[in-house]
């Protein structure tokens, strides 16, 4: 799963909406992708999910994702297919397959999208690594212009200060969905259908609530095999293997 890119590296080296599986973004030279089609196409659903997950292992590109939920969707695993689709949209944030299929599955089942805070919704404009290259750029572009007219001894022009100020608004204005990125990343996906919400991170806990396949939920911390996370339903513990994170660690 691509994995956000650090703030500091950047710095430094600056019929239904759901349609079939195709060779859409096909990677280069992924066999698993290929071998992904051809299962699909032959009605071969639980090979193909097998194939594509392989595929997003070894190279995760937002064309295998979106075919892995139309994949899972055909095998009646909602919630892995959600899951898959919003992955889509965390490498491509600007894919439109995987957008309408979410649309197309959330209206047909009742589920709900993750509620997201203003610079977590900012953080979907672009690419999820985008923000960490942006925040970068107009940081040096701010030292430069600050530093370099007088290490070579330019003479002074509103035109540096001009481009100063650009490029520590741009480092500025880039911070907070930089920070979303990063806060999205605990966004999760049941898996399961009949999921229980425990009190405590013990088997024999009791329920408060039971979550829905494709519910979203926001992991807080960890437990051993549990997760706390907080849903719509309440906030509670569940199983981590029944919980699919947008991007895993």
């Amino acid at each position: 799963m691509i994995r956000p890119i650090p703030l500091l590296a950047s710095l430094i080296v600056s019929g239904t909406v759901i349609s079939n599986v195709t060779g859409y973004c096909r990677p280069t030279s992924d066999s698993s992708f290929g071998a992904g089609v051809e299962a699909y196409q032959t009605g071969r659903f639980s090979d193909a999910a097998k194939c594509f997950r392989d595929s997003v292992s070894q190279r995760p590109s937002a064309g295998a994702f979106v075919n892995l939920g139309m994949t899972e969707w055909r095998r009646g695993r909602t919630g892995a297919a959600i899951l898959a689709w919003e992955q889509a949209l965390w490498v491509d944030a600007l894919n439109e397959t995987a957008r309408n299929n979410l649309q197309f599955a959330r209206e047909s089942t009742g589920l709900d999208t993750p509620r997201l805070e203003w610079y977590e919704t900012a953080s979907t404009w672009l690419p999820t690594n985008s923000w960490a290259w942006i925040a970068g750029g107009g940081l040096w572009l701010a030292l430069g212009m600050v530093t370099l007219p007088v290490v070579l001894r330019w003479r002074k022009a509103g035109w540096h200060q001009a481009l100063a100020a650009l490029g520590l608004g741009i480092f500025l204005l880039s911070l907070p969905a930089h920070l979303g990125v990063k806060t999205r990343a605990r966004i999760g996906f049941v898996l399961e259908r009949k999921t229980p919400l425990r009190l405590t991170p013990t088997e024999d806990a009791d329920d408060i609530a039971t979550l829905t396949a494709g519910e979203p939920a926001r992991q807080l911390r960890v437990q051993g095999d549990y997760a706390f996370v907080s849903t719509r339903s309440g906030s509670g513990w569940i199983e981590r293997d029944k919980l699919g994170l947008v991007c895993p660690p």
